[in-house]
């Protein structure tokens, strides 16, 4: 899938009144959940257990 297709079916099913900086804000985080996945594709990711970790760091004081 090109990158222009998800945007287009993006745009098609948000409301009429959506405003420019809302329509950047939902393509910017859609760039980022590809290039999230491309890493994992590439061997890049971050096992679970260290994102568990991570996680367990930012809520225990």
């Amino acid at each position: 899938m090109s990158d222009k297709e998800p945007v287009i079916e993006l745009v098609k099913h948000l409301p009429q009144d959506v405003t420019l900086r809302e329509i950047v804000q939902k393509i910017e985080f859609i760039a980022a959940i590809r290039e999230g996945f491309d890493q994992i594709d590439q061997g890049q990711g971050i096992p679970i257990e260290q994102v568990e970790q991570i996680m367990d760091t930012w809520t225990t004081k």
